[in-house]
Protein backbone atom coordinates (compact mmCIF):
# COMPACT_ATOMS: atom_id res chain seq x y z
CA UNK A 1 0.00 0.00 0.00
CA UNK A 2 1.33 3.75 -0.89
CA UNK A 3 2.55 5.95 1.73
CA UNK A 4 0.68 9.21 1.67
CA UNK A 5 3.81 11.03 0.33
CA UNK A 6 3.96 8.75 -2.67
CA UNK A 7 0.25 9.69 -4.02
CA UNK A 8 0.12 11.75 -7.03
CA UNK A 9 -1.96 14.67 -6.30
CA UNK A 10 -4.54 13.10 -8.74
CA UNK A 11 -5.15 10.15 -6.36
CA UNK A 12 -4.51 12.31 -2.75
CA UNK A 13 -7.36 14.39 -4.29
CA UNK A 14 -10.05 11.85 -5.09
CA UNK A 15 -9.40 10.55 -1.67
CA UNK A 16 -10.13 13.83 0.13
CA UNK A 17 -13.20 13.83 -1.93
CA UNK A 18 -14.11 10.34 -1.08
CA UNK A 19 -14.00 11.22 2.99
CA UNK A 20 -10.73 8.26 2.93
CA UNK A 21 -8.18 11.10 3.46
CA UNK A 22 -8.67 14.04 5.60
CA UNK A 23 -7.21 17.53 4.23
CA UNK A 24 -5.41 17.76 7.91
CA UNK A 25 -4.05 13.95 7.19
CA UNK A 26 -2.52 15.22 3.35
CA UNK A 27 -0.72 18.47 4.64
CA UNK A 28 0.57 16.36 8.03
CA UNK A 29 2.04 13.60 5.96
CA UNK A 30 3.88 16.31 3.29
CA UNK A 31 5.08 18.22 6.47
CA UNK A 32 6.43 15.32 7.99
CA UNK A 33 8.29 14.47 4.54
CA UNK A 34 9.35 18.26 4.44
CA UNK A 35 11.03 18.02 7.64
CA UNK A 36 12.82 14.21 6.80
CA UNK A 37 14.21 15.66 3.22
CA UNK A 38 15.15 19.02 3.72
CA UNK A 39 18.41 18.49 5.74
CA UNK A 40 19.41 17.08 2.34
CA UNK A 41 17.60 18.05 -0.17
CA UNK A 42 17.33 22.04 0.61
CA UNK A 43 14.34 22.39 -2.15
CA UNK A 44 12.57 24.95 -0.15
CA UNK A 45 13.13 28.53 0.55
CA UNK A 46 10.21 29.38 2.75
CA UNK A 47 7.45 27.31 4.63
CA UNK A 48 3.83 29.11 4.48
CA UNK A 49 3.22 28.55 8.43
CA UNK A 50 1.49 31.47 9.59
CA UNK A 51 -2.56 30.86 9.11
CA UNK A 52 -1.82 27.37 7.77
CA UNK A 53 -4.29 25.17 10.55
CA UNK A 54 -7.15 28.13 9.90
CA UNK A 55 -6.80 27.78 5.89
CA UNK A 56 -7.04 23.53 6.27
CA UNK A 57 -9.72 24.15 8.37
CA UNK A 58 -11.16 26.23 5.90
CA UNK A 59 -10.37 24.08 3.12
CA UNK A 60 -12.35 21.44 4.94
CA UNK A 61 -15.35 23.15 5.81
CA UNK A 62 -15.36 24.28 1.68
CA UNK A 63 -15.17 20.64 0.30
CA UNK A 64 -17.87 19.57 2.96
CA UNK A 65 -20.03 22.27 1.54
CA UNK A 66 -19.32 21.61 -2.12
CA UNK A 67 -17.66 25.15 -2.81
CA UNK A 68 -13.94 23.49 -3.46
CA UNK A 69 -15.11 20.29 -5.78
CA UNK A 70 -12.17 20.50 -8.38
CA UNK A 71 -9.86 17.22 -8.81
CA UNK A 72 -7.11 19.00 -6.60
CA UNK A 73 -9.33 19.97 -3.97
CA UNK A 74 -7.56 20.16 -0.26
CA UNK A 75 -4.47 18.97 -2.23
CA UNK A 76 -0.69 20.43 -0.68
CA UNK A 77 1.45 22.60 -3.45
CA UNK A 78 4.10 24.30 -3.38
CA UNK A 79 5.29 27.93 -5.76
CA UNK A 80 8.51 28.45 -7.48
CA UNK A 81 10.15 31.57 -5.59
CA UNK A 82 9.95 34.06 -8.77
CA UNK A 83 6.00 33.96 -8.65
CA UNK A 84 4.39 36.20 -5.41
CA UNK A 85 3.11 35.27 -2.84
CA UNK A 86 0.78 37.55 -0.46
CA UNK A 87 2.60 37.85 2.82
CA UNK A 88 5.71 34.82 1.68
CA UNK A 89 8.70 36.54 0.96
CA UNK A 90 9.38 36.17 -2.72
CA UNK A 91 12.93 36.25 -3.75
CA UNK A 92 13.96 34.74 -6.64
CA UNK A 93 16.75 33.15 -4.88
CA UNK A 94 18.54 36.53 -5.41
CA UNK A 95 20.10 38.80 -2.69
CA UNK A 96 18.79 41.74 -4.43
CA UNK A 97 15.12 40.64 -3.18
CA UNK A 98 16.21 38.73 -0.35
CA UNK A 99 13.76 41.04 1.66
CA UNK A 100 10.73 41.22 -0.63
CA UNK A 101 7.33 40.25 0.57
CA UNK A 102 4.73 40.79 -1.64
CA UNK A 103 1.58 42.38 -1.01
CA UNK A 104 -0.38 40.11 -3.82
CA UNK A 105 -0.67 36.87 -5.20
CA UNK A 106 -0.20 36.11 -8.60
CA UNK A 107 -3.07 34.96 -10.64
CA UNK A 108 -1.64 31.25 -10.90
CA UNK A 109 -1.30 31.16 -6.59
CA UNK A 110 -5.05 33.02 -6.35
CA UNK A 111 -6.54 30.49 -8.83
CA UNK A 112 -4.99 27.19 -6.77
CA UNK A 113 -6.51 29.04 -3.45
CA UNK A 114 -9.69 29.30 -4.96
CA UNK A 115 -9.62 26.07 -6.21
CA UNK A 116 -8.72 24.89 -2.38
CA UNK A 117 -5.47 23.92 -2.51
CA UNK A 118 -3.04 24.29 -0.03
CA UNK A 119 -0.29 26.42 -0.51
CA UNK A 120 2.90 24.99 1.68
CA UNK A 121 5.99 27.24 0.59
CA UNK A 122 8.18 28.34 -1.70
CA UNK A 123 10.76 26.30 -4.03
CA UNK A 124 14.48 27.59 -4.86
CA UNK A 125 15.60 28.24 -7.98
CA UNK A 126 18.69 29.46 -10.12
CA UNK A 127 19.30 32.93 -9.28
CA UNK A 128 16.60 35.38 -11.21
CA UNK A 129 15.32 31.67 -13.39
CA UNK A 130 18.82 32.37 -15.49
CA UNK A 131 20.66 29.06 -14.75
CA UNK A 132 20.19 25.28 -15.33
CA UNK A 133 21.13 23.69 -12.32
CA UNK A 134 19.49 25.51 -9.57
CA UNK A 135 23.14 26.04 -8.06
CA UNK A 136 22.88 29.98 -9.09
CA UNK A 137 20.79 30.94 -6.10
CA UNK A 138 21.84 32.91 -3.91
CA UNK A 139 20.76 31.08 -0.56
CA UNK A 140 21.22 27.28 -0.92
CA UNK A 141 21.78 24.89 -3.49
CA UNK A 142 19.21 21.86 -4.15
CA UNK A 143 20.54 18.49 -5.12
CA UNK A 144 18.66 15.72 -6.75
CA UNK A 145 16.95 13.01 -4.44
CA UNK A 146 17.54 10.16 -6.68
CA UNK A 147 21.56 11.25 -6.43
CA UNK A 148 22.62 13.65 -4.01
CA UNK A 149 25.78 14.56 -5.99
CA UNK A 150 23.68 15.33 -9.13
CA UNK A 151 21.75 18.43 -9.49
CA UNK A 152 18.12 18.66 -9.72
CA UNK A 153 18.31 20.63 -13.06
CA UNK A 154 16.80 24.46 -13.36
CA UNK A 155 16.22 26.85 -13.04
CA UNK A 156 12.98 25.23 -11.24
CA UNK A 157 14.88 22.59 -9.89
CA UNK A 158 13.42 23.04 -6.33
CA UNK A 159 10.09 22.53 -7.56
CA UNK A 160 10.92 19.47 -9.70
CA UNK A 161 13.13 18.17 -6.60
CA UNK A 162 10.76 18.36 -4.07
CA UNK A 163 7.73 16.74 -6.48
CA UNK A 164 10.40 13.77 -6.76
CA UNK A 165 10.74 13.29 -3.31
CA UNK A 166 7.30 13.17 -1.88
CA UNK A 167 7.52 16.62 -0.48
CA UNK A 168 4.52 18.17 -2.18
CA UNK A 169 2.29 16.13 -4.74
CA UNK A 170 2.53 18.84 -7.03
CA UNK A 171 4.28 22.36 -8.08
CA UNK A 172 4.13 25.52 -9.59
CA UNK A 173 7.67 26.35 -11.61
CA UNK A 174 8.34 28.93 -14.26
CA UNK A 175 9.92 27.83 -17.95
CA UNK A 176 11.78 30.77 -20.70
CA UNK A 177 13.90 28.09 -21.90
CA UNK A 178 13.02 24.75 -20.87
CA UNK A 179 13.33 25.24 -17.14
CA UNK A 180 10.08 23.49 -16.06
CA UNK A 181 10.83 20.30 -18.71
CA UNK A 182 14.25 19.73 -18.04
CA UNK A 183 14.46 20.06 -14.10
CA UNK A 184 11.43 17.30 -14.94
CA UNK A 185 13.60 15.42 -17.22
CA UNK A 186 16.68 15.24 -14.28
CA UNK A 187 14.30 14.35 -11.25
CA UNK A 188 11.95 11.93 -12.98
CA UNK A 189 8.71 13.67 -12.42
CA UNK A 190 6.16 15.34 -15.16
CA UNK A 191 6.45 19.15 -16.16
CA UNK A 192 4.40 20.85 -18.22
CA UNK A 193 5.42 24.20 -20.52
CA UNK A 194 1.41 25.42 -21.76
CA UNK A 195 1.07 27.53 -24.92
CA UNK A 196 2.61 30.96 -24.25
CA UNK A 197 -0.35 32.91 -23.01
CA UNK A 198 -2.64 29.91 -21.71
CA UNK A 199 -1.40 31.25 -18.08
CA UNK A 200 -1.45 34.58 -16.62
CA UNK A 201 1.75 35.94 -15.65
CA UNK A 202 0.69 38.42 -13.53
CA UNK A 203 2.94 37.91 -10.20
CA UNK A 204 5.56 36.08 -12.34
CA UNK A 205 9.26 37.91 -11.92
CA UNK A 206 9.84 38.69 -15.27
CA UNK A 207 13.06 37.26 -16.82
CA UNK A 208 11.83 37.85 -20.82
CA UNK A 209 9.03 38.40 -21.01
CA UNK A 210 7.87 37.40 -24.48
CA UNK A 211 9.12 33.60 -23.71
CA UNK A 212 7.91 33.05 -19.87
CA UNK A 213 5.30 30.86 -18.83
CA UNK A 214 4.01 29.48 -15.55
CA UNK A 215 3.47 25.55 -16.03
CA UNK A 216 2.48 23.16 -13.19
CA UNK A 217 4.89 19.78 -11.93
CA UNK A 218 3.32 17.03 -11.05
CA UNK A 219 4.26 13.17 -10.49
CA UNK A 220 1.80 12.12 -13.62
CA UNK A 221 0.74 13.49 -16.66
CA UNK A 222 -2.76 13.83 -15.16
CA UNK A 223 -1.27 15.56 -12.11
CA UNK A 224 -0.22 18.27 -14.68
CA UNK A 225 -3.59 17.66 -16.31
CA UNK A 226 -5.51 18.67 -13.06
CA UNK A 227 -3.14 21.76 -11.99
CA UNK A 228 -3.54 23.14 -15.86
CA UNK A 229 -6.96 23.15 -15.69
CA UNK A 230 -6.91 25.00 -12.20
CA UNK A 231 -4.20 28.17 -13.64
CA UNK A 232 -5.14 28.18 -16.94
CA UNK A 233 -7.74 31.05 -17.93
CA UNK A 234 -7.89 34.89 -19.57
CA UNK A 235 -6.47 37.41 -16.90
CA UNK A 236 -7.61 40.99 -16.90
CA UNK A 237 -4.13 41.91 -15.49
CA UNK A 238 -2.39 40.10 -18.36
CA UNK A 239 -2.61 41.46 -22.16
CA UNK A 240 -1.25 38.65 -23.40
CA UNK A 241 -3.26 35.89 -21.84
CA UNK A 242 -5.56 34.11 -23.66
CA UNK A 243 -9.30 32.96 -22.94
CA UNK A 244 -9.22 30.45 -25.63
CA UNK A 245 -11.17 27.76 -23.76
CA UNK A 246 -9.76 24.19 -22.75
CA UNK A 247 -10.56 20.83 -21.82
CA UNK A 248 -11.23 19.78 -18.75
CA UNK A 249 -8.69 17.04 -16.98
CA UNK A 250 -10.15 13.66 -17.38
CA UNK A 251 -10.70 14.86 -21.47
CA UNK A 252 -7.26 16.55 -21.38
CA UNK A 253 -5.59 12.71 -21.08
CA UNK A 254 -8.14 10.79 -22.53
CA UNK A 255 -8.30 9.12 -26.32
CA UNK A 256 -5.42 7.07 -25.90
CA UNK A 257 -2.53 6.94 -29.10
CA UNK A 258 -4.66 5.20 -31.86
CA UNK A 259 -4.83 7.49 -35.29
CA UNK A 260 -1.98 10.16 -33.23
CA UNK A 261 0.60 11.12 -35.94
CA UNK A 262 3.87 11.68 -33.95
CA UNK A 263 7.65 13.09 -35.49
CA UNK A 264 10.65 12.65 -34.24
CA UNK A 265 13.28 14.81 -34.91
CA UNK A 266 16.21 13.20 -36.26
CA UNK A 267 18.76 16.43 -35.05
CA UNK A 268 17.64 16.06 -32.16
CA UNK A 269 18.23 12.87 -31.55
CA UNK A 270 22.20 13.07 -33.32
CA UNK A 271 25.37 13.95 -32.06
CA UNK A 272 25.40 15.64 -29.09
CA UNK A 273 22.91 13.21 -26.95
CA UNK A 274 23.47 10.98 -24.44
CA UNK A 275 23.23 7.48 -25.79
CA UNK A 276 21.37 5.93 -23.25
CA UNK A 277 19.33 9.16 -23.43
CA UNK A 278 18.67 7.84 -27.77
CA UNK A 279 17.73 4.47 -26.65
CA UNK A 280 15.12 5.64 -24.32
CA UNK A 281 13.39 8.11 -26.37
CA UNK A 282 13.74 5.52 -28.86
CA UNK A 283 12.18 2.79 -27.25
CA UNK A 284 9.18 5.14 -25.94
CA UNK A 285 8.80 5.86 -29.68
CA UNK A 286 8.34 2.30 -30.25
CA UNK A 287 6.04 1.57 -27.53
CA UNK A 288 4.24 4.56 -28.87
CA UNK A 289 3.78 3.01 -32.21
CA UNK A 290 2.90 -0.58 -30.73
CA UNK A 291 0.08 1.92 -28.68
CA UNK A 292 -1.39 2.77 -31.72
CA UNK A 293 0.46 6.04 -33.24
CA UNK A 294 1.70 6.39 -36.45
CA UNK A 295 5.89 7.00 -35.73
CA UNK A 296 8.27 8.45 -38.31
CA UNK A 297 11.45 10.47 -38.40
CA UNK A 298 11.86 13.45 -39.99
CA UNK A 299 14.05 16.15 -40.40
CA UNK A 300 13.99 19.46 -38.66
CA UNK A 301 15.78 22.68 -40.14
CA UNK A 302 17.42 25.43 -38.40
CA UNK A 303 18.22 23.22 -35.50
CA UNK A 304 21.66 25.31 -35.24
CA UNK A 305 19.99 28.58 -34.99
CA UNK A 306 17.86 27.93 -31.80
CA UNK A 307 20.50 28.16 -29.04
CA UNK A 308 21.94 31.75 -30.69
CA UNK A 309 18.23 33.02 -31.29
CA UNK A 310 16.91 32.21 -27.88
CA UNK A 311 19.94 33.62 -25.78
CA UNK A 312 20.27 37.28 -27.55
CA UNK A 313 16.39 36.82 -27.10
CA UNK A 314 16.54 36.08 -23.35
CA UNK A 315 19.22 38.33 -22.65
CA UNK A 316 17.92 41.34 -24.23
CA UNK A 317 14.45 41.10 -22.87
CA UNK A 318 16.37 40.01 -19.18
CA UNK A 319 18.92 43.47 -19.77
CA UNK A 320 15.27 45.57 -19.57
CA UNK A 321 13.14 43.57 -16.68
CA UNK A 322 16.17 43.88 -14.46
CA UNK A 323 16.72 47.45 -15.20
CA UNK A 324 14.48 48.10 -12.30
CA UNK A 325 16.35 46.74 -9.62
CA UNK A 326 18.39 50.19 -9.25
CA UNK A 327 18.34 50.19 -5.43
CA UNK A 328 15.92 52.67 -5.46
CA UNK A 329 12.33 51.93 -4.97
CA UNK A 330 12.68 48.29 -3.58
CA UNK A 331 15.53 45.25 -3.70
CA UNK A 332 18.69 45.70 -2.21
CA UNK A 333 20.30 48.84 -1.53
CA UNK A 334 24.43 48.95 -0.89
CA UNK A 335 25.23 51.00 2.34
CA UNK A 336 28.26 51.78 0.50
CA UNK A 337 27.56 54.18 -1.35
CA UNK A 338 27.82 58.21 -1.09
CA UNK A 339 25.95 59.67 -4.00
CA UNK A 340 23.26 58.74 -6.91
CA UNK A 341 24.84 56.32 -9.51
CA UNK A 342 27.61 55.29 -7.14
CA UNK A 343 24.39 53.85 -5.35
CA UNK A 344 23.05 52.37 -8.46
CA UNK A 345 26.65 50.72 -9.68
CA UNK A 346 27.10 49.43 -5.95
CA UNK A 347 23.56 48.30 -5.43
CA UNK A 348 23.73 46.04 -8.63
CA UNK A 349 26.91 44.94 -8.62
CA UNK A 350 26.34 42.98 -4.92
CA UNK A 351 23.00 42.73 -5.80
CA UNK A 352 22.97 40.46 -8.74
CA UNK A 353 25.10 37.32 -8.69
CA UNK A 354 27.94 36.73 -11.13
CA UNK A 355 25.28 34.56 -13.91
CA UNK A 356 22.56 37.18 -13.87
CA UNK A 357 25.38 40.00 -14.75
CA UNK A 358 26.72 37.86 -17.18
CA UNK A 359 23.17 37.70 -18.86
CA UNK A 360 22.75 41.84 -18.24
CA UNK A 361 26.41 42.85 -20.09
CA UNK A 362 24.87 40.26 -23.19
CA UNK A 363 21.62 41.37 -23.35
CA UNK A 364 22.99 45.49 -23.05
CA UNK A 365 25.41 44.43 -25.96
CA UNK A 366 23.28 43.09 -28.16
CA UNK A 367 20.96 45.75 -27.66
CA UNK A 368 23.46 48.56 -27.96
CA UNK A 369 23.72 50.87 -31.04
CA UNK A 370 25.31 49.27 -33.55
CA UNK A 371 24.88 45.97 -32.80
CA UNK A 372 21.27 45.53 -32.56
CA UNK A 373 20.62 44.74 -35.88
CA UNK A 374 23.79 43.06 -36.19
CA UNK A 375 22.40 40.95 -33.29
CA UNK A 376 19.08 41.16 -32.13
CA UNK A 377 17.26 41.58 -35.28
CA UNK A 378 19.14 38.87 -37.09
CA UNK A 379 17.45 36.87 -33.70
CA UNK A 380 14.31 38.15 -34.08
CA UNK A 381 14.33 36.97 -37.99
CA UNK A 382 15.53 33.76 -36.78
CA UNK A 383 12.77 32.76 -34.27
CA UNK A 384 10.26 33.70 -37.19
CA UNK A 385 11.85 31.42 -39.21
CA UNK A 386 11.92 28.90 -36.62
CA UNK A 387 8.15 28.75 -36.12
CA UNK A 388 7.92 28.71 -39.70
CA UNK A 389 9.47 25.59 -39.53
CA UNK A 390 7.06 23.90 -36.73
CA UNK A 391 4.34 25.25 -38.97
CA UNK A 392 5.41 23.27 -41.58
CA UNK A 393 6.08 20.24 -39.31
CA UNK A 394 2.28 20.50 -37.70
CA UNK A 395 0.92 20.07 -41.12
CA UNK A 396 1.95 16.28 -40.68
CA UNK A 397 2.15 15.51 -37.25
CA UNK A 398 -0.12 15.71 -34.42
CA UNK A 399 2.97 16.39 -31.66
CA UNK A 400 6.77 15.70 -31.58
CA UNK A 401 9.40 13.14 -29.65
CA UNK A 402 12.21 14.38 -28.40
CA UNK A 403 14.30 14.10 -25.49
CA UNK A 404 13.97 16.29 -22.67
CA UNK A 405 17.73 17.11 -22.48
CA UNK A 406 20.39 15.61 -24.45
CA UNK A 407 22.04 14.08 -21.31
CA UNK A 408 21.22 13.12 -17.69
CA UNK A 409 21.54 15.47 -14.47
CA UNK A 410 25.41 16.53 -14.22
CA UNK A 411 27.11 16.41 -11.11
CA UNK A 412 27.31 19.12 -8.83
CA UNK A 413 29.78 21.85 -9.51
CA UNK A 414 30.49 20.65 -13.30
CA UNK A 415 28.20 23.13 -15.40
CA UNK A 416 29.27 26.67 -13.99
CA UNK A 417 32.53 26.44 -15.00
CA UNK A 418 32.01 26.46 -18.55
CA UNK A 419 28.70 28.74 -18.97
CA UNK A 420 29.08 27.86 -23.15
CA UNK A 421 28.42 24.45 -22.22
CA UNK A 422 25.56 24.71 -19.87
CA UNK A 423 23.41 27.05 -22.90
CA UNK A 424 23.99 24.44 -25.15
CA UNK A 425 22.56 21.83 -22.91
CA UNK A 426 19.12 23.58 -24.04
CA UNK A 427 19.47 22.38 -27.20
CA UNK A 428 15.82 20.47 -26.48
CA UNK A 429 14.12 22.89 -24.83
CA UNK A 430 14.08 27.08 -25.94
CA UNK A 431 12.25 25.84 -29.69
CA UNK A 432 8.97 25.45 -27.62
CA UNK A 433 9.75 29.11 -26.26
CA UNK A 434 11.19 30.70 -28.88
CA UNK A 435 7.48 29.25 -31.22
CA UNK A 436 5.10 29.75 -27.74
CA UNK A 437 4.19 25.88 -28.20
CA UNK A 438 3.29 23.45 -25.49
CA UNK A 439 5.47 20.81 -24.12
CA UNK A 440 5.52 18.02 -21.24
CA UNK A 441 8.14 16.27 -19.96
CA UNK A 442 7.62 12.25 -19.01
CA UNK A 443 10.22 10.22 -17.65
CA UNK A 444 11.43 7.33 -19.88
CA UNK A 445 14.00 5.96 -18.47
CA UNK A 446 17.13 5.48 -16.04
CA UNK A 447 20.61 5.58 -17.23
CA UNK A 448 23.56 3.34 -15.92
CA UNK A 449 23.92 5.86 -12.44
CA UNK A 450 20.26 4.97 -11.77
CA UNK A 451 19.53 8.66 -12.95
CA UNK A 452 16.05 9.86 -14.19
CA UNK A 453 15.68 10.69 -18.71
CA UNK A 454 12.62 12.56 -19.68
CA UNK A 455 10.90 12.47 -23.20
CA UNK A 456 9.55 15.43 -24.35
CA UNK A 457 6.04 15.57 -26.27
CA UNK A 458 5.59 18.83 -27.92
CA UNK A 459 2.45 20.05 -29.74
CA UNK A 460 1.18 23.31 -32.02
CA UNK A 461 -0.06 26.24 -30.01
CA UNK A 462 -3.35 25.49 -27.31
CA UNK A 463 -2.96 21.87 -28.81
CA UNK A 464 -2.53 20.86 -24.73
CA UNK A 465 -4.94 17.69 -24.73
CA UNK A 466 -2.59 16.42 -27.87
CA UNK A 467 0.16 16.21 -25.40
CA UNK A 468 -1.37 15.21 -22.50
CA UNK A 469 -3.33 12.51 -24.33
CA UNK A 470 -0.02 11.45 -25.94
CA UNK A 471 1.73 11.76 -22.33
CA UNK A 472 -1.00 10.18 -20.14
CA UNK A 473 -1.16 6.97 -23.11
CA UNK A 474 2.56 6.68 -22.62
CA UNK A 475 2.80 6.59 -18.94
CA UNK A 476 0.01 3.55 -19.19
CA UNK A 477 1.92 1.52 -21.55
CA UNK A 478 5.09 2.61 -19.73
CA UNK A 479 3.70 1.24 -16.15
CA UNK A 480 4.19 3.16 -12.72
CA UNK A 481 8.08 4.68 -12.93
CA UNK A 482 9.61 4.65 -9.57
CA UNK A 483 9.89 7.11 -7.46
CA UNK A 484 13.05 9.30 -5.97
CA UNK A 485 14.72 7.32 -2.39
CA UNK A 486 16.51 10.91 -1.76
CA UNK A 487 19.95 8.06 -2.06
Amino acid sequence: MKKLYQMSAVELGRQIRTGELIVKEAVDSCLERINEAEPHLHAFLARNEKGLEERICEVEEGIRKGRYHGPLAGVPAAVKDNICTRGIPTTCASKMLEHFVPSFDAEAVRRMEDAGMILLGKTNMDEFAMGSTTETSYFQTTVNPWNREHVPGGSSGGSCAAVAAGEVPAALGSDTGGSIRQPASYCGVCGLKPTYGRVSRYGLIAYASSLDQIGPVGKTAADCAALFEVIAGKDEKDSTSSGKPFEATQELISGGLQGMRIGVPEELLGEGTQEEVRNAVWKGAQMMKEGGARVEFFSLGLTDYLIPAYYIIACAEASSNLERFDGVKYGYRSPEASELHEMYRKSRQEGFGSEVKRRILLGSFVLSSGYYDAYYLKALKAKALIKKEFDRVFERYDCILAPAAPATAPKLGTSLSDPLKMYLSDIDTVAVNLCGLPAVSVPCGLDREGLPIGMQVIGNCFREKEILRTAAAYEALRGEFPMAQLQ
